[in-house]
């Protein structure tokens, strides 16, 4: 992967922290982001708090020496934030990931991501291109989640190709 190519996957994080942060300003209600389907486990506002951690500790502190330190268990805990405090949090990871990918050289890129993750180590370059698809993932359960509780079929824009160009 080149510098180039990890700039790019950057912007992809980035359209999908903004069509994050849209995605949970369409809940009615502070009270909403954190209802479930039946079958469901994670609230959108969960799956928010996850992304954000997952990213502020992944690129933010292992590449870019953020000095955040994460706490899954809190991401997969709290309850009861409000709308703008979730967005608040994707919006700290994305201030946090953006100089830490244009820092990325091709060497980093090619070499082994400086932590294994569940055991397996991958090239730093894949692991990120991994991050977005996970980042991605959330977002579309957060989505269908909001439009099944609340019946509003209003789209957030998430896969809008604008910000990519």
């Amino acid at each position: 992967m080149t510098a180039t190519v990890a700039a790019d996957v950057g912007r992809m994080l980035e359209r999908e922290l903004i069509a994050f942060r849209r995605e949970i300003e369409l809940f009615p209600d502070d009270a909403s982001l954190w209802r479930v389907a039946p079958g469901i486990t994670n609230p959108a506002g969960t799956l928010a708090l996850h992304v954000a951690g997952n990213l502020r500790h992944f690129i933010g502190a292992v590449l870019g020496g953020s000095r955040y330190v994460r706490d899954r268990d809190a991401e997969f805990g709290r309850r009861g934030l409000s709308r703008q405090e979730v967005t608040a949090e994707l919006e700290r990871a994305e201030d946090e990931i953006e100089p830490a990918i244009l820092a990325l050289t091709e060497s980093i890129l090619a070499a082994p991501y400086p932590v294994a993750v569940g055991g397996v180590t991958l090239p730093t370059g894949r692991f990120l291109i991994h991050l977005a698809v996970h980042t991605g993932f959330h977002l579309g359960q957060a989505g269908y989640l909001r439009r099944a509780l609340t019946g509003d079929a209003t789209s957030s824009g998430a896969i809008g190709l604008g910000v990519l160009g």
